[in-house]
């Protein structure tokens, strides 16, 4: 049985849950792909660590070149994440007639569109599941399972840490400070949760899943965000008085042949099946022309869930090394060039929570003011009073962001209009986009 040998740039997390799977299930994947799979190195930072892998010593590396430099090795497994030097270190390992493996969502969101040409040019491998999800498996069904149908949308809870902070929000009435506190004592958020929190690793990986979707290249700077700073305990309170559950989600859409593509917190109605999707799980919603609507369920990190994920593509490459026909197989699908939606246009019902002077004609002033932007009042909510204060809840029926923004600058300026404390929108999966 041949042996195909291997180069891991990184040990972290995920790379030692690799190097374990590698190991502990290494019969039943010579089995399944017809040759033995070898790490022959790993780079790290710190040659001196103690690891418990069972490595030798001389296996462990801390110059690059040494992997992508060496001959013997085949696939070329990225795991360090971030642009820089990951970029570097994809680009130079196809130069040298390598197979790739990448987790690095990151470097994919930014330079898909030179790294897949890269992969081509060499006629070798690029295989990226473990970038969106981690363990779940979402991009080789898009790509192939699913890749007769036209997608109509995808739907992601794509980061666990918003997933988590949002469920302790719904289900223990913490408030955002509270519960992103415990997430990072648990070790689900990091000291710095900006890329969290503020929908930036969303963003990434909604715009990998919409390049696939609609077969074409979506980058990270075309993704409009919004993070969940800004949810209240009490949005999520009245959010379930009305039949719906608020989740940070990825969307993409295919609308008049434009791609609406971006992340932002969203009520959808409580009988979605992302509704009842907590803690740091993921999910992606997935509605074809032909399949029609399903979902992939699972953990969306962890160090042996990505590793599944990772390592499944390690045996993929394997296979197409074995039969002579890597690069054939797993090339770019984005042969299409369609604009991104902006946001002005996208069509969406909208919640508005804010603070009012407790006094008549106030509500119809601010009615007024919508009318005039075309903006149809679905239901109004008084909740509290607070002093001279009231807080008003109103949903409306869809309409046009541009113009629902536009009667928003005008209701801040109204004198009674204390504060506009909340603005989310609500999403249908029977939505236009």
């Amino acid at each position: 049985m041949d042996t195909i040998k291997i180069g891991l740039l990184g040990c972290g997390v995920v790379g030692t849950g690799v190097v374990k799977q590698l190991i502990s299930n290494q019969e039943n994947i010579a089995r399944n792909t017809g040759c033995r799979l070898e790490i022959k190195r790993v780079l790290v930072r710190d040659l001196n660590k103690n690891r418990s892998l069972d490595l030798p010593r001389k296996v462990f590396t801390d110059q690059a070149d040494d992997i992508i430099n060496d001959p013997e090795i085949q696939i070329v497994v990225e795991l360090i994440g971030g642009i820089e030097p990951a970029k570097s270190y994809i680009l130079a390992s196809f130069a040298k007639g390598k197979n790739v493996v990448t987790a690095n969502k990151d470097v994919l969101a930014a330079h898909g569109r030179e790294i897949f040409a890269a992969a081509e040019e060499y006629q070798k491998d690029l295989r990226f599941e473990a970038s969106v999800a981690g363990g779940i498996p979402i991009i080789q069904p898009l790509k192939d399972s699913l890749a007769g149908n036209r997608i109509k949308e995808v739907l992601g809870i794509v980061n666990g840490t918003t997933n988590y902070i949002l469920t302790k929000m719904a289900l223990e009435g913490k408030e955002f400070a509270e519960a992103l506190a415990k997430a990072q004592e648990l070790g689900y958020a990091e000291a710095d949760p900006s890329a969290d929190v503020d929908g930036l690793d969303a963003a990434r990986k909604i715009a990998i899943l919409a390049s696939i979707a609609f077969r074409t290249r979506v980058s990270v700077d075309q993704v409009y965000v919004e993070g969940i700073r800004d949810i209240s305990a009490l949005d999520i309170v009245y959010a379930q008085e009305l039949g719906y559950t608020i989740k940070l989600l990825g969307v993409a859409k295919e609308v008049n042949g434009e791609v609406d593509v971006r992340v932002h917190p969203v009520m959808i109605p409580n009988n979605h099946p992302l509704a009842t999707v907590n803690d740091v799980y993921n999910a992606v919603f997935v509605e074809g022309d032909a399949v029609g609507q399903t979902m992939f369920f699972g953990p969306g990190a962890g160090e042996l869930p990505t590793a599944s994920s990772v390592v499944g593509d390690i045996m993929a490459i394997a296979k197409h090394i074995r039969l002579g026909i890597t690069g054939q197989l797993t090339g770019c699908t984005c042969y299409y060039n369609k604009p991104i939606r902006p946001i002005g246009q996208l069509n969406s019902s909208y919640y508005l929570r804010l603070l009012v002077q407790d006094q008549p004609g106030v509500l119809a002033n601010i009615a007024g003011v919508l009318s005039q932007h075309q903006v149809s009042i679905a239901s109004v909510l008084q909740k509290r009073t607070l002093g001279h204060l009231a807080e008003i809840v109103i949903v409306t029926h869809e309409v046009k962001e541009a113009d629902f923004m536009a009667s928003m600058a005008e209701i801040r300026e109204l004198p009674p209009v204390e504060k506009v404390d909340s603005i989310i929108r609500v999403e249908s999966t029977n939505s236009n986009g």
